[in-house]
């Protein structure tokens, strides 16, 4: 039975305001570490260290736990050794939660009610949080619409909106066999946006690529240049032609269109539809309800309702916001205005 060390993650707070917090994470590798973290690495064992600047609000406590969750666990050998068995990530179900009226406590609980108690005020009466069961977790899969669905396959992705912030001629991939005699060098040149790296490391996840080494560099204009040293689960680079055009395909669509955002029409009143690939292990995008919810507070537009769900669209299971705008709210700004303030939120284009 794997196990693993309280002392795989540390953090060390700043002293200061403004300096920076320091997070080690030393851990055995895998396939996708980096991107369930969101690099030098010999494929066994990983050591990472990021410099962050955290807010009053950081819950350091709770950082630690959710990076101890997606590290893996290391399975000591006969000669004292710890190492960690690569083993290919299943799918697995979402885990849903339900908001009910009952009284059962626990730390997790007490704090995230405490916060929506902070927000609802008196109107919130009683609130608990349980996971909810199989049975009651298979009924809520709602089934989407196929004009939804229909209109989702005909949204413009972000990259391909009227105001060409982000277009395909400002991504540009390399692939170069010749530097290293064991990795294949891939280099990245794009637009920064929020969620970048997780971005490139995801696709590389889904395609079973493990980095060895990493470098990235982002300057003052916004613009990015990665080198990633790659190879594949064999140990071996990649040589054939059309797995390299096929990663470098990816690659270029997720830099260029990583989610959809659009305002439409639903009945008599106004949806918006965001729309974000989800991980082959079954991860969906982080912070995209949290980033809508600011943009529409932003706005001063309430939400009426919200539907989230995962859904196949077009052989791919995409994660589909659709939130009912308040019809009265909707006055205050146009769509495209809507549209626009969520996408950069969403792309942190602030």
């Amino acid at each position: 039975m794997g196990i693993i060390y309280e002392d795989a993650v540390l953090i060390k707070e700043a002293e200061k305001e403004g300096e920076h917090t320091v997070i080690t994470v030393n851990c055995p590798d895998k396939t996708g570490l980096g991107c369930d973290l969101y690099v030098s690495t010999d494929g066994k064992w990983c050591y990472l260290v990021f410099w962050v600047v955290g807010k009053p609000t950081t819950r350091w406590n709770l950082l630690k736990e959710r990076l101890l969750d997606v590290c893996p666990t290391c399975t000591p050998s006969a000669s004292g050794i710890f190492y960690f068995i690569p083993e290919f990530q299943q799918p697995r179900p979402p885990e849903i939660f339900l908001l009910k009226e009952l009284l059962q406590t626990s730390k997790r609980r007490e704090e995230t009610i405490k916060h929506l108690k902070i927000v609802l005020g008196d109107a919130m009466m009683t609130c608990d949080i349980e996971l909810a069961p199989p049975e009651v977790a298979s009924c809520l899969q709602s089934i989407l619409p196929s004009s939804v669905s229909e209109n989702i396959s005909s949204l413009p992705f972000s990259g391909e909106e009227s105001s060409g912030v982000l277009a395909s001629e400002s991504v540009s991939i390399v692939v170069d066999n010749s530097l290293s005699p064991s990795h294949t060098l891939v280099q990245i040149f794009c637009q920064d946006h929020k969620g970048l790296i997780y971005d490139i490391m995801r696709t590389l996840k889904d395609y079973n690529i493990q980095i060895s080494y990493g470098r990235f560099f982002a300057n003052a204009k916004g613009n990015c240049e990665m080198d990633l040293f790659i190879m594949q689960t064999d140990g071996k680079k990649i040589i054939d032609t059309h797995k390299k055009s096929a990663l470098c395909s990816r690659l270029r669509m997720e830099l260029v269109h990583p989610l959809r955002v659009d305002v439409v029409s639903r009945g008599p009143d106004t949806e918006l539809l965001v729309v974000n690939p989800v991980e082959l292990s079954g991860r969906g995008r982080p912070l995209v309800f949290y980033d809508i919810t600011l943009a529409l507070k932003i706005l001063n537009i309430s939400i009426f309702s919200v539907e989230i769900g995962r859904h196949r669209i077009n052989d791919r299971e995409w994660e589909v916001y659709r939130i009912l705008l308040d019809e009265w709210d909707c006055f205050s700004a146009t769509r495209n205005e809507i549209k626009e303030c969520v996408r950069k939120k969403l792309m942190g284009w602030e």
